[in-house]
């Protein structure tokens, strides 16, 4: 784990960590760099580029939920800090989401795995609390049939997936169990390698070799276990060689849920293009991440005026921001977004160069987008659930049409799940 370098903005350093109020608190400013039409905001898109982002069902693979979810703390019903509630759904047109069960990689043993496996519990009995308090206006889809069925009713779509494959132990029958529960797809690895293979970011000081060793032998029974019960397989997290492994072994498509094109922005993170092209001939989905500091270069100066800002509000750590008040984490992140607006931060120009690239190497059909809000995800024009039709603006500027749009969107997710499913069947 690394330090905290500026406050919660920094979150982004350490990967997808679950925090109760996110960085992307409200609509994001304006920034100075790329396109206009992108980042102004939803509120002041053109109406045939509201019209066509309503009439596209967007889907995004990856949200991450915060402490505390769907109690009084943190009650999604209503406009919150976080960067994803149904308010904001609604509000930025998006119209599903994949609600993440994410545990951060500890101990291989029974007692960590005992831990993990209650963490996962929490996260799971959190998504469905907000399912049924809001029963009127979000619903859980388990099949592709059910997000359209869902989405064609007008409520919002909720989908649930595992990220870091930790908590099931060594008893892959628990496969069986989280499927049961809804979940439709569970990531192979975290930051740290585990029982079943190795992580883009082994964690060297816990002893993991620099190398990928590749799927375990138990890592292989649960390709085969999450194909046998219709789940996705999902490999962003993923070392390189655990990754081309789990492809040639699973008889389905697999997925990444939330990660960049490497030759774009060159983090451990993210897909070099065989490993795009390996997704392809799978038949599976790339979903291209918003995260700032996995797809660009942070300003330096950003950063370190971030760092200062932390420091100014004496937030060092994770544990003295979680102890501030309600009116100083408004503050700092009021604060956090002028300076972003102010500065050259990573954009939504950014986002489109991965998509653009990852379309160029795997193809149209292979490609999709995931914000990994509320787990350290947002880039400038595109930092809640709230702006999300300026992400379509930006790829009309492009030169999408509305059915790459709708592709990428969503439609080669959908693909990617009804052929899981009836490989499972």
């Amino acid at each position: 784990m690394k330090a905290w370098l500026a406050g919660a903005a920094a979150l982004a350093l350490t990967g997808c960590v679950s925090v109760a109020y996110s960085e992307g608190a409200g609509s994001a400013a304006a920034s100075s760099a790329g396109s206009d039409s992108a980042l102004r905001g939803a509120d002041a898109l053109g109406e045939t580029d509201r019209a066509l982002h309503d009439r596209v069902l967007t889907l995004d693979t990856h949200v991450d939920i915060g402490q505390g979810y769907a109690t009084a703390a943190l009650d999604p019903g209503g406009f919150t800090r976080a960067q994803v509630d149904l308010p904001k759904m609604r509000d930025g047109g998006l119209d599903a989401a994949f609600f993440i069960v994410y545990v951060g990689q500890g101990l291989i043993s029974p007692i960590g795995y005992e831990d993990a496996a209650a963490i996962a519990d929490d996260k799971y009995q959190a998504i469905m609390r907000m399912i049924r308090g809001y029963g009127d206006q979000i619903a859980l889809a388990t099949t592709a049939d059910e997000v359209e069925a869902i989405h064609a009713s007008g409520r919002l779509v909720a989908l649930i997936g595992m990220e870091n494959s930790w908590p099931l132990g060594e008893d892959l029958s628990n496969v069986g169990m989280w499927a049961e529960r809804g979940v439709r797809y569970v990531s192979i690895t975290h930051f740290g390698n585990n029982q079943f293979g190795g992580s883009s970011n082994p964690n060297l000081a816990q002893g993991d070799p620099s190398e990928d060793p590749g799927l375990t032998e138990l890592g292989r029974g649960l390709v085969r276990e999450l194909n046998d019960h219709g789940v996705m397989v999902d490999v962003s997290h993923v070392g390189k060689r655990t990754m081309l492994e789990a492809i040639a072994l699973s008889r389905a498509p697999v997925m990444a849920s939330h990660s960049g094109a490497r030759a774009v922005y060159d983090h451990p993170r993210n897909l070099d293009d065989e490993q795009l092209r390996a997704i392809r001939d799978n038949g599976g989905v790339a979903q291209m991440v918003a995260f700032r500091r996995y797809i660009g270069e942070v300003d330096p100066d950003l950063a370190e005026a971030e760092r200062v800002l932390a420091q100014e509000f004496g937030f060092t750590s994770r544990q003295e921001y979680a102890a501030a008040t309600d009116r100083q984490r408004d503050a700092y992140q009021a604060r956090l977004r002028e300076l972003r607006a102010s500065m050259n931060d990573i954009t939504i120009s950014t986002l489109a160069d991965h998509i653009d690239h990852a379309v160029q190497v795997a193809g149209i059909d292979h490609v999709g987008i995931a914000s990994d809000f509320d787990g350290g995800g947002g880039v400038g024009g595109w930092d809640d659930a709230s702006t999300t039709p300026a992400v379509t603006a930006e790829l009309i500027r492009r030169g999408y049409s509305e059915s790459d749009i709708a592709k990428i969107w969503g439609g080669n997710l959908l693909r990617v799940m009804r052929a899981v499913e009836a490989a499972a069947r």
